[in-house]
């Protein structure tokens, strides 16, 4: 059985991004998302899953952009002089080598984030990272903890298959300059993860057997989906991506994920990609379906 999850990223981010994940979703092949509990348009995000029962919804765990829902005064080592999330992965690392990152503040700030989803009526299919900073040395553990402690049976383990990656290069442009940079994050992220499906199975959290979307991001294309639904192997996969509006919130906001996500709202939806998943025999599910 070729199963197959497709994960929009970002719910929550803003208006623009939650309304072009939902009609990816109602008229395409998005199964799933993961929501930002700080996002700026959270409340909208909680609607947006509460009117979409058959998307899976998770939490994106985040240490990277906007205010900490625990409060700046609550993890302090995780913020700017602002009172902000504000670091990258690369920052993070920095942080983590020179131990000035608490894993005690980021279990806490993880813990808020999933605890006000959960407060909004939702229950989470499965946690995945903002800039998958969930796989960062130390972090991965905290996140399984934290699965167990709320009950979630999935995790995203961003170990991005290298078949796949090819599969859903685009082959007519070659590799871009930001495929290549994004390549190598991609292959870094993998020696990250080398334990995570060991760590993961041994703390009884469910994960997808193949991951890709990483080198991709922002520069997915309709041959590359095509390329990849042809090749889908056994078991199953997750797509990460990241549909959405360009509205004004997101135009302003610190992301360079802008026109591209328009792109894929418009390649999640074609009617080719659509009839692909048919033919080849790939059932679209989300982790909920998965993990149960």
């Amino acid at each position: 059985m070729k199963n197959l999850i497709v994960n929009a990223d970002d719910l929550g981010w803003t208006a623009g991004v939650n309304r072009g994940i939902a009609q990816a979703h109602r008229s395409g092949i998005v199964t799933s998302s993961s929501l930002l509990a700080n996002g700026g348009a959270f409340d909208d995000g909680v609607k947006v899953a509460r009117v979409l029962p058959a998307l899976g919804v998770g939490v994106h765990l985040n240490l990277s952009d906007g205010a900490p829902v625990a409060g700046s005064k609550a993890v302090p080592s995780l913020v700017d002089e602002r009172g902000e999330l504000s670091s990258g992965p690369e920052q993070l690392l920095l942080k983590l080598a020179r131990r000035k990152l608490k894993l005690s503040d980021v279990e806490r700030e993880w813990d808020a984030q999933i605890e006000r989803i959960r407060a909004a009526g939702i229950a989470p299919t499965h946690l995945d990272g903002h800039k998958h900073v969930h796989m960062l040395p130390g972090l991965f553990p905290i996140a399984l903890k934290l699965a167990k402690k709320h009950s979630i049976a999935a995790i995203r383990i961003s170990n991005e298959a290298s078949p796949l990656r090819t599969a859903l290069s685009c082959k007519n442009g070659g590799n871009s300059r930001i495929e290549l940079k994004q390549g190598v994050q991609a292959r870094g992220l993998k020696l990250l993860a080398r334990d995570a499906r060991k760590l993961a199975d041994k703390a009884g959290i469910e994960s997808a057997d193949y991951f890709c979307g990483i080198a991709q991001t922002g520069v997915l294309t309709r041959e590359g989906v095509l390329n990849l639904l042809e090749s889908l192997p056994e078991g199953t996969t997750e797509l990460m991506c990241h549909p959405g509006y360009l509205d004004e919130d997101l135009a302003a906001s610190d992301t360079r994920l802008q026109n591209s996500r328009a792109a894929e709202l418009e390649i999640l939806t074609d009617i080719t990609v659509r009839k692909s998943v048919a033919s080849h025999g790939i059932r679209l599910i989300n982790y909920n379906q998965f993990a149960n």
